[in-house]
């Protein structure tokens, strides 16, 4: 059972550090000048565009990229996007001190839907330099 997770544990470590960024309060953050308005919402798309490569890429190190199909790219994309959701449902009806937003949730999606973007475009450019 060990081996089934060895290449998992960067997609563990980034879900932890998601969480806990999620769920942390951050007081008056959002108000410094420091941050433009819409930080927030590229923030969370990097958040999870990380999530879809690391999780991707323990896929591969665990089954090979042969085995990295349009479908399990589909199911990695579904995950995240999953995972997104509960964090704002968390956010919304848990964790009172942060709001549940469906502009994360949507950012979240752009930014787990562009990790699975450029993964095929990795996976098409190295099947044709196999050939």
């Amino acid at each position: 059972m060990r081996i089934a997770y060895k290449y998992y544990w960067p997609t563990i470590l980034w879900v932890i550090v998601i969480f806990v960024l999620c769920t942390i309060k951050l007081g008056g953050v959002s108000s410094s000048p420091l941050f433009f308005p819409g930080f927030d919402k590229l923030v969370h798309c990097g958040f999870y565009f990380v999530l879809v490569v690391v999780y991707a890429n323990g896929f591969i190190r665990n089954r090979g990229l042969a085995n990295l199909t349009f479908g399990v790219e589909v199911l990695v994309t579904a995950v995240a996007i999953l995972y997104g959701g509960l964090i704002e449902l968390l956010q919304a009806y848990v964790f009172t001190w942060r709001n549940g937003e469906w502009d994360d949730l949507f950012a979240d999606a752009v930014g787990a839907c562009m990790g699975t973007f450029s993964l095929l475009l990795i996976i098409a450019a190295v099947k044709h330099v196999k050939k």
